[in-house]
C-alpha cells in the first residue's frame, strides 16, 4: 500500500516529515508519496515557486528511503485538484491500495475540495489527529457525519485488501511547527535551525527563498 500526502511544503518541515514516517510504519506502507501542489485552488498562492519548494522537498526526504517525492502536479495544467492527482495514481498503479493522508484541519473541510464524493473511490482516506482525540469531537457537515457512518473503520489491516473506500483516524505526533512562522522568522533574519531538515536550511540561504 502507498501513502499520498500532498501540500504547498512551503517549506517543508518537520511537523510534515514526523507524522508521514509515523503513518508509514503505523500503517505498514510500502513509502509515502510528497505531492508538491503546484497550483492551490483553495488557498493564496505559495511564496516559494513550486521548483523551488519541489527542490526543498527533495533535500528534505536525502537518505529517507521510505519517503518519495512526486511531482505529477508540476507536470500538468490547472489546479492541483487532489482528485486529479488521485485518478493518474490510480491509472499509474492499477488496484495498488492507496492511503491519502490528510489532518484534522483538512478533512473538515472536505466537503468544499473539488468532487470530494470521488475520492473514497479512489483511495483510502487516513485522517492523522492528535493522541487522545475521540470521534465524538468531530462535529462538522452532515455529508462528512455521513462519510464516516459508511466508510470509517478501526482495523488499519483492512485498507490492504482493498484499493480504496475506508477512512481511519490515526493519531500522530504532532508538532507545533508552521510554514508561515517559518517564512516569518526567515524574513526577519531569525534561526530555522531545528524547524527544517539541514538540507532545506541550506537551500533556503543559498536560495534567499523567503527574502
Amino acid at each position: 500500500m502507498i501513502g499520498i500526502l500532498g501540500g504547498t511544503f512551503d517549506p517543508v518541515h518537520f511537523g510534515h516529515l514526523r507524522p508521514a514516517l509515523e503513518i508509514r510504519e503505523q500503517l505498514q506502507l510500502d513509502e509515502v508519496r510528497l505531492v508538491v501542489s503546484a497550483r492551490p485552488p483553495h488557498r493564496e498562492p505559495p511564496v516559494a515557486s513550486a521548483l523551488q519548494r519541489l527542490a526543498m522537498l527533495r533535500a528534505a526526504v536525502q537518505g529517507v528511503d521510505a519517503l518519495r517525492v512526486d511531482d505529477r502536479e508540476m507536470r500538468r495544467a490547472g489546479p492541483s485538484y487532489s482528485v486529479d492527482t488521485l485518478e493518474s495514481l490510480r491509472g499509474a498503479l492499477g488496484a495498488e491500495p492507496l492511503a491519502l493522508i490528510i489532518g484534522m484541519d483538512a478533512f473538515l473541510g472536505l466537503d468544499t475540495w473539488h468532487e470530494w464524493q470521488r475520492i473514497p473511490t479512489l483511495a483510502h482516506l487516513v485522517v492523522t489527529h492528535r493522541p487522545g482525540w475521540s470521534l465524538q469531537q468531530l462535529g462538522g457537515s452532515s455529508a462528512l457525519l455521513q462519510l464516516v457512518s459508511e466508510r470509517a473503520v478501526e482495523d488499519t489491516g483492512m485498507l490492504h485488501h482493498s484499493p480504496a473506500g475506508y477512512l481511519v483516524f490515526q493519531p500522530v505526533t504532532q508538532l507545533e511547527i508552521s510554514a508561515t512562522r517559518i517564512r516569518t522568522l526567515v524574513r526577519a533574519r531569525k534561526d530555522i535551525h531545528y524547524l527544517v531538515p539541514e538540507h532545506v536550511h541550506q537551500l533556503i540561504k543559498a536560495q534567499a527563498i523567503y527574502g
